[in-house]
């Protein structure tokens, strides 16, 4: 894209540059044309024809001549709007000095006068010309870019939506049909711990299928009690992790109303933890904290875990990345697509040190 842009650049300074001195040579010309006027003290009438041409042909380039004492002899192609006015024209003729040298011509008895130009006005708009389709090259290549990166987020949102419906719909069939020899095996025995302990499996799975269900489309943000439901998944977690980590929660002590939707949130967070755990390898403390600022309210999940490289923390939240053998890459990608674009906030690391641990921060508006 710069070669483009630079090639058009100086094709067109090169083209420029032809038409200021094919200019140039016509003021020449013009100038010849003059001094000849000077020297023949009764021209042919062929000749006056030719000079009245060659002085007529100038329709664009602007033309000031004035004598030794600056007296105005003739002037053409300037503004109408100071051709009235004496001042201003010999006030052009001096800044037309900074752009070209005047020309002298000698006439007789020692009097001279001087040829005063400058670029027509086509020229001078031209000199931008290449600047400015550079600009419009540079926009176009901008805005190409930007369309092209958008569909392939599209296509990417599409492919996440249809493969979070169909892993819900591959779950749902055969959690029904366990919901349903469930209720066959309580006929036998209704207090079976075995059975018991199974509905709670059958539960999660059902919570897991939901969870996916709500990723493959736009999810109401209907629960509002956020201190709940984080101390409802830290409840569920701490349940679930092992007991060489010491977990803790910090809430504030008054109700906190969010617009969010509790069982993506709940991924959200346990998603973080146990990439936490993992981190830790089973080992350390994790520390969840609810904090209010102004307008946002945040969440932290620290850990006192291995910690990221830059580059690792740059690419966490990448569909695919994982610093794991066996990961997927898709915890923390699914959790970025759940804050931003379903809760309008933000995800991000907070802070990271390689053997020290990492804070995760999710921040989501107040209602």
């Amino acid at each position: 894209m710069t070669i483009v842009v630079l090639t058009i650049v100086i094709a067109s300074t090169i083209l420029i540059n032809f038409l200021r001195k094919e200019e140039i040579k016509r003021v020449d010309i013009l100038v010849s044309a003059l001094k000849f006027q000077q020297e023949v003290e009764t021209p042919s009438l062929e000749i006056q024809e030719l000079l009245l041409q060659i002085y007529s042909s100038n329709t664009t380039i602007p033309v000031i001549i004035l004598d030794k004492n600056n007296q105005i002899m003739v002037h053409k192609n300037i503004s109408p709007d100071i051709e009235d006015d004496p001042k201003k024209i010999v006030m052009l003729a001096k800044q037309m000095a900074k752009s070209y040298a005047p020309i002298e011509i000698e006439l007789v008895k020692g009097n001279k006068q001087f040829v005063y130009y400058d670029n027509s006005r086509l020229l001078n708009n031209l000199q931008y010309s290449p600047y400015i389709l550079g600009f419009f090259i540079l926009c176009y290549f901008l805005f190409s870019f930007w369309f092209f990166r958008t569909i392939k987020k599209t296509d990417e949102g599409y492919l996440w939506a249809g493969l979070a419906k169909e892993t819900a719909h591959q779950i749902g069939t055969p959690l029904s049909s366990m919901i349903g020899w469930m209720e066959i095996m309580k006929l036998d025995d209704p207090e079976s711990e075995g059975i018991h302990e199974i509905e709670k499996d059958i539960e999660r799975l059902k919570t897991i299928s939901e969870r996916f269900s709500k990723i493959g489309s736009v999810p109401e943000l209907n629960d509002m009690d956020f201190n709940a439901t984080i101390k409802e998944n830290y409840d569920y977690l701490k349940t679930r992790i092992s007991r060489k980590i010491n977990f803790g929660l910090h809430l504030p002590n008054y109700t906190i109303s969010v617009p969010h939707n509790k069982i993506l949130m709940s991924w959200v967070i346990e998603n973080l933890v146990k990439n936490a755990v993992d981190a830790m390898k089973g080992e350390g403390s994790i520390s969840m904290s609810v904090i209010e600022r102004n307008k946002n309210i945040i969440v932290e999940v620290q850990d006192t875990g291995s910690g990221m490289t830059k580059h690792q923390a740059l690419n966490a939240f990448k569909p695919g990345y994982s610093t794991k053998k066996r990961g997927w890459g898709l915890g923390l990608s699914l959790a970025k697509r759940v804050i931003q674009e379903y809760h309008n906030g933000d995800i991000r690391i907070a802070q990271t040190e390689v053997g020290k641990g990492t804070t995760f921060r999710i921040t989501v508006k107040k209602a």
